[in-house]
């Protein structure tokens, strides 16, 4: 039996035995590095824990890549494997989010959504902002050019502005923009989010993000698979 130390969120147990009963692969980073869940068993209090854990070496890929690879390993799984954290509240089912998006900008993504799973309102809408953030930044060019100032390229408001006048944005999203600009900014200072605040500032950003990341790349790819067709 496959078995991994850490400590136990149940009984409080530090650097522990579980033994592993269940793997599950849920994503594959990198190309290479194999994301599971773990259902395992804590040897102190016998109840279960869910544990995410990622592959730690790309040599390893022929074990994390067979159905129940790690089940078969008999030496502790700390050899193998890194422990990102355990499943909980943070796993509630959660909304869908932008497709081909960049790393960083993902992960700020899943951290507002989280914030959202457990009612951090406010703490949702920085990180909304904070995407949008990240996104614009990116539309600007080098060097400056119609009136585009260190002051715009610093601050979201007037960037977004600057970005809507310049139609490098739609302007169908003008009026939605108007949420991210004050509610992001409340949330970072003294006025708390609602809970209808937080879903704007998610309708805004998922369909920026969209119009900026996931629409391209769709057309990119269809186009990719249209030449190969026609080369094969």
């Amino acid at each position: 039996m496959s078995k991994i130390i850490s400590n136990c969120p149940r009984c409080g147990a530090q650097k522990i035995t579980f033994d592993v009963k269940q793997q599950h692969h849920t994503e594959t980073k990198y190309k290479w590095q194999h994301w599971l869940e773990i259902f395992c068993i804590c040897r102190h209090c016998f109840r279960s824990i869910t544990f995410i854990v990622s592959q730690k070496e790309r040599e390893a890929s022929a074990i994390f890549g067979k159905t129940n690879g790690i089940l078969e390993i008999r030496e502790t799984l700390n050899k193998y494997v890194t422990i990102e954290r355990f499943v909980d509240i943070r796993d509630k089912l959660s909304k869908p989010q932008p497709e081909h998006i960049p790393e960083n900008i993902k992960n700020a993504f899943v951290e507002a959504t989280t914030c959202m799973n457990i009612g951090c309102w406010s703490a949702s809408g920085v990180m909304f902002r904070k995407c949008v953030d990240l996104a614009t930044r990116e539309m600007l060019p080098t060097v400056d050019e119609n009136g585009l100032t260190k002051h715009i390229r610093r601050n979201l408001s007037p960037r977004l502005e600057w970005l809507f006048n310049q139609q490098k944005i739609s302007s169908q999203l003008k009026e939605l923009s108007h949420c991210i600009k004050e509610d992001g900014n409340d949330g970072a200072h003294d006025v708390p989010l609602t809970k209808e605040d937080a879903e704007d500032l998610y309708e805004f950003t998922f369909v920026l993000l969209e119009k900026i990341y996931t629409e391209p790349m769709k057309i990119e790819l269809a186009q990719q698979r249209r030449d190969a067709r026609r080369q094969a």
